[in-house]
């Protein structure tokens, strides 16, 4: 558990998940999946059981290259950031990043705030060599936050998201370390 302050001086807790948070990790993601279109899925539409959640943060926690961090206030989840990673020996060293704050709490230096965690994290395990990321080339806030993290453009997926009746493409981004 770590305390952290944001831009306006927000008490922020970061912290590992516990199997007692799968109820509001997967009502959190079907809230945030409405607030903005750049997430691969819309509202209510993590549909995950409670059970697969409790297993998933259980596997999350045992695991030495996977990693997820709730940020909360008063208890409360208003972000998660995690890093996933394939256990065949081929792409264990390779991390996939994700991250969602809710609206309410953008802008505030969060992102970057758990961005440094999740790089720090990747550089001490001891696995991971490389963190990857996809992101809507139309989210220029994401892509200035995931460059100044020192992620670099790889490549552009055209068409690769659908929404009413557009296509948009996407970027994918990497960070060796």
């Amino acid at each position: 558990m770590k305390m952290v302050s944001t831009k306006n001086n927000l008490s922020v807790v970061l912290r590992s998940p516990k199997e007692s948070d799968a109820k509001e990790i997967i009502e959190f993601y079907n809230i945030v999946g409405g607030e903005t279109t750049y997430l691969s899925f819309g509202a209510d539409e993590y549909k995950v059981s409670i059970e697969d959640q409790e297993n998933s943060i259980k596997s999350v926690n045992e695991s030495d290259n996977n990693t997820m961090i709730l940020a909360t206030i008063n208890d409360k989840i208003i972000a998660i950031s995690t890093i996933s990673s394939n256990q065949k020996k081929k792409g264990k060293h390779v991390g996939t990043l994700g991250i969602v704050i809710k609206e309410e709490y953008c802008n505030l230096g969060l992102g970057k705030i758990m961005m440094d965690e999740l790089i720090d994290w990747c550089k001490s395990n001891g696995i991971t060599s490389r963190i990857s990321l996809t992101v809507r080339k139309d989210n220029p806030r994401a892509i200035e936050l995931y460059k100044k993290c020192g992620f670099e453009v790889e490549g552009i997926l055209k068409n690769e998201t659908y929404i009413d009746g557009e296509f948009f493409d996407t970027m994918v981004m990497g960070l060796i370390i």
